[in-house]
């Protein structure tokens, strides 16, 4: 009798949840809001959730499709592409109606990376005056919560468009505001951008499982994971101890001790954060990406696979948008007095060396950082580089966009003789003399160079090495070196053989 009462409270269950799931409403993801921006110029997609079969049609600028959800409630379907502009109304209707308001048609970024992206306009330099400025309602932003999964996700969780006040810019990244401002005021068509980030995070956190999968020069990645998760469980005690020590501190009225910075265990596993960050992104069409990472990767155990891992990364997004090599552009790692255990310089090589893919740019920022700070407050002057690259990689536009690029080395008598791309109109130190540059022998021991322009090239030497063949410059965590383009561009530290 109890068995046969058990069966009838599951069936009656299972009943009344499959009711409830054939009376559900048809549902859009979170990325769908009102204030949106829609990608220009490609096909709009749109797609949700709805009963099993149901018939939907999609109206918008004009224009009707329907179509009808399969098996499992998933539909889809797409709309004419149309050039910038709006607002608009887009109306989804099946058994409900759901209209959306106020949107615009334009160019969408996501912007993603860690704390330097996710660095607010708050905490920016001269925060009050920007911010104060800060009214343009053709820039829209949408912030992705953080989150992380085991296996990619549907839908993200987010806070939803909004529109550039005053008042809801203080939140938004402040590398992804000025960039969009700066594109917004040179390009006059709305700017939408998808803010993903979590600071403190690893690249391979960022890549999707079936990309780090297929490499297998990538498997340290796995390795690194298991090494962090063999030290939780100290790490645990010691944060218990911590949080002990501070509630005790504070019920004396004593100061605060300082806790070490422990990071969230799944914002460092390989996938979590492609899985339910990135994923549910890759349906929406996008202009391109902007990118800030790296200063997490440059620990001992993770520096050695970043040039692998972040060219696999780019290569990753763009696979799962399907948009072709969409702009991928990045922001190389400032200057800091970082740990003996932290190599800067090998991470902001392998970024350099990322520029091989197509459609790629990157903003040096060894001149705007910190020595004592990871975290500089010029993010103007980051956004600006960014939207630089972007106005000559996405919009063709003819113009300078990068500092000087290491591109060869040639042999001098008891000199070395190097050579830059991006440096047709000349190359200038400032302030004061040319400073950074290192040259080593044979035996692979750097000392400091003279180093002196000509034209578009430095030639470098050193009285203590008569036959110099390698030359490096900048590379050190916080390094001293100050050559730029006429056009007032930093240099990126590089080296001329690993």
């Amino acid at each position: 009798m109890l068995r046969f009462r058990w069966k009838y409270v599951i069936s009656l269950a299972l009943t009344m949840a499959l009711g409830s799931l054939a009376q559900a409403d048809t549902v859009l993801p979170a990325l769908f809001s009102d204030g949106m921006v829609i990608q220009r110029q490609l096909p709009v997609h749109i797609w949700g959730k709805a009963d099993p079969g149901e018939a939907i049609s999609v109206t918008f600028r004009g224009e009707t499709k329907s179509t009808a959800a399969d098996a499992l409630g998933r539909w889809q379907l797409y709309l004419s592409p149309g050039e910038a502009g709006g607002p608009f109304e887009l109306t989804v209707r099946a058994k409900n109606t759901i209209v959306l308001r106020d949107v615009l048609v334009g160019d969408v970024w996501v912007a993603s990376g860690q704390s330097n992206m996710e660095f607010q306009m708050a905490r920016v330099a001269n925060a009050a005056a920007e911010m104060a400025a800060a009214k343009y309602p053709n820039i829209r932003m949408l912030l992705v919560k953080r989150n992380s999964s085991y296996y990619p996700l549907d839908d993200a969780a987010v806070v939803p468009w909004a529109s550039c006040t005053p008042e809801s810019v203080k939140d938004f990244s402040a590398v992804a505001y000025f960039f969009a401002r700066e594109l917004q005021s040179k390009e006059k068509i709305p700017i939408g951008v998808i803010e993903s980030y979590w600071g403190g995070t690893l690249g391979e956190s960022w890549t999707s499982l079936r990309a780090l999968s297929a490499d297998p020069g990538l498997m340290p990645a796995f390795a690194a994971r298991a090494a962090f998760m063999d030290k939780r469980s100290e790490e645990l005690l010691e944060q218990d101890k911590a949080k002990r020590d501070r509630e005790q501190a504070q019920a004396a009225g004593q100061p605060l001790p300082n806790a070490p910075w422990r990071p969230d265990p799944n914002s460092w596993a390989p996938a979590f954060l492609y899985n339910a960050m990135i994923a549910p992104l890759t349906p929406f069409p996008i202009r391109g990406v902007i990118w800030y990472q790296g200063e997490s990767n440059s620990r001992v155990i993770l520096r050695s696979t970043y040039e692998r891992l972040f060219q696999a990364l780019i290569r990753d997004w763009r696979d799962n948008w399907g948009q072709g090599d969409f702009p991928f552009l990045f922001a190389q790692i400032s200057s800091f007095k970082s740990t003996p255990a932290e190599n800067w310089p090998e991470i902001r090589e392998a970024q350099r060396r990322a520029l091989g893919l197509r459609n790629t740019a990157m903003a040096v920022t060894i001149d705007i950082g910190n020595p004592d700070d990871v975290h500089p407050t010029n993010k103007q002057d980051v956004g600006m580089r960014l939207a630089l690259a972007a106005r000559a990689i996405a919009y063709g536009e003819k113009l300078e966009y990068s500092g000087p690029l290491f591109r060869q080395v040639t042999r001098e008598e008891h000199a070395l003789r190097v050579w830059f791309d991006h440096a047709v109109s000349g190359l200038l130190a400032k302030p004061g003399e040319l400073r950074g540059f290192e040259v080593a022998g044979a035996d692979g021991n750097f000392v400091a160079a003279e180093a002196r322009i000509e034209g578009s090239t430095v030639v470098v030497s050193s009285p203590t090495v008569d036959s110099p063949v390698t030359v490096r410059y900048g590379w050190a965590n916080s390094p001293e070196c100050n050559l730029f383009n006429r056009e007032g561009l930093p240099a990126s530290p590089f080296r001329s053989a690993r």
